[in-house]
């Protein structure tokens, strides 16, 4: 509407007598986006109606002067994300490690057998990061999955979560077995980075376990039959490791706007 003339604005401060509702309705829409007539009701306004204002005013000044800041309070998903994340990914990363550890020892007592840091740093991060983003494991995950920080953010941030026990984990294995620390933690990456660009597609734990089951079928378990490793891991394939890793990297980028839909395979 256009702006009320002086006298429906002097009628809506005495109470709006006479208006009906769509009237009163429209001056208070009206009043919400225009300053000047808020300015004009406010010069207006009857005295005794003034003086109530004024009063409020001072009260609520008080009230706020006096008051404790408020105490920050945590929301129940962040508290319930919480504790999912130390109940849940930390016995899956717990696990992960351990595994890394039965490596080394296996290739303490085994020399003959191939870097077994080597062929597992592909596959380590890949329960951990599953779990960090599953329907199946997560309470409050279509909660989560619909607020605003959700999204490729939130993946990457549950990611980085596990990445920081994992990436540790596999540098102690390397140099404790003198295997080449590049393609101890390229591999790893990539893998993380390829589950992510797969994930936004099929799902993240649908994308983990293929990647994985994949990984154990053509590199893993033929390297240790063959009680050598794979060309893929020499000391030669690093700079393809490397730019598949970039590659991927940048691919997770551009597969962002999946991570906003719910989709079945996560």
């Amino acid at each position: 509407m256009t702006h009320p003339t002086p006298l429906m604005l002097a009628r809506y401060g005495d109470g709006g007598r006479g208006f009906d509702g769509a009237v009163l309705w429209s001056i208070e829409v009206h009043l919400d986006a225009c300053a000047d007539c808020r300015e004009q009701l406010a010069a207006n306004a009857a005295p005794a109606t003034a003086d109530l204002l004024d009063r409020v005013a001072i009260s609520l000044d008080q009230a706020i002067g006096t008051s404790p800041p408020p105490a920050r309070q945590r929301t129940r998903a962040a508290a319930v994300n919480r504790r999912w994340l130390a109940r849940t990914l930390l016995p899956w990363l717990a696990v992960t490690v351990a595994v890394l550890g039965c490596g080394v020892l296996l290739n303490a007592v085994e020399p003959s057998l191939p870097s077994l840091v080597l062929l597992l740093a592909p596959m380590a991060p890949l329960p951990g990061v599953a779990v960090a983003w599953s329907r199946r494991i997560d309470p409050v995950w279509e909660l989560i999955a619909t607020t605003p920080a959700a999204g490729l953010a939130m993946v990457l941030r549950r990611t980085f979560a596990v990445l920081v026990v994992v990436l540790p984990a596999l540098l102690a294995g390397g140099v404790s077995t003198g295997t080449s620390l590049a393609l101890t933690l390229l591999p790893c990456l990539a893998f993380t980075a390829a589950t992510l660009v797969l994930g936004a597609f099929i799902g993240v734990r649908r994308a983990a376990i293929g990647l994985g089951a994949a990984w154990s079928t053509a590199v893993l378990l033929p390297s240790v039959a063959a009680q050598s490793l794979s060309p893929v891991l020499q000391p030669e394939s690093t700079a393809v490791w490397a730019v598949t890793t970039v590659a991927l990297a940048m691919g997770t980028l551009l597969a962002a706007p999946h991570f906003h839909r719910l989709t079945s395979g996560n």
